[in-house]
C-alpha cells in the first residue's frame, strides 16, 4: 500500500521528501532562534554590570536595549514557528484523515462487492437446492398418495 516509502517514486515519495526537507529547515530555525536568545541573554547579563563613568553607562544601556530587542525578535520568531507548526499539524492531520477515509471507502466497496458475489452465489445454490427438492416432492410417492386421499 505504501509504494512511495523507501526510496520509491511518485507523489508519496515526493511528499515524504518535501516533509523531510521542511522538518530539517524548521529544526534549523529552532536552533538558530534559541542560539540567538541564549547569546543575547549572555551579552545582556555581561553588559548589565554597573560602572561609574556616565559615557560607559549610556553605551551599556544602548547595548542592553539592542540585546533585549534581539531576544524579543528571536522569541517572536519562535512563536511564529510554533504557530506554523500548529497549522501544519492541523492541515496535515486533515489530509491524512482524508486519505484514511478514502482508503476505507475503497476497502468497504471491495467488501460490498465480495458480499454481493457471495449472496448471489448463495441465492443460486438455494435455487438449485429448491428445484431439487421440488422435483423430489413432485415425484415422491407420498405426494401422489396424498393427492389420492383428497
Amino acid at each position: 500500500m505504501n509504494k512511495g516509502i523507501g526510496g520509491g517514486t511518485g507523489p508519496t515519495a515526493a511528499a515524504a521528501a518535501a516533509a523531510a526537507q521542511k522538518q530539517k529547515l524548521l529544526l534549523q530555525r529552532v536552533e538558530t532562534d534559541i542560539a540567538n536568545i541564549v547569546d543575547n541573554f549572555t551579552h545582556l547579563v555581561n553588559v548589565s554590570r554597573v560602572n561609574d563613568p556616565p559615557v560607559r553607562n549610556s553605551q551599556e544601556s544602548f547595548m542592553m536595549e539592542m540585546r533585549a530587542s534581539r531576544m524579543v525578535q528571536a522569541a517572536d520568531s519562535l512563536l511564529k514557528l510554533v504557530s506554523e507548526l500548529k497549522q501544519t499539524a492541523i492541515f496535515s492531520g486533515f489530509a491524512s484523515l482524508n486519505d484514511h477515509v478514502e482508503q476505507r471507502i475503497v476497502e468497504f466497496n471491495q467488501q460490498a462487492e465480495q458480499t454481493d458475489r457471495i449472496i448471489s452465489k448463495i441465492g443460486e445454490e438455494a435455487a438449485v437446492g429448491l428445484k431439487e427438492l421440488e422435483s423430489h416432492y413432485y415425484s415422491s410417492t407420498q405426494r401422489t398418495s396424498q393427492n389420492r386421499l383428497t
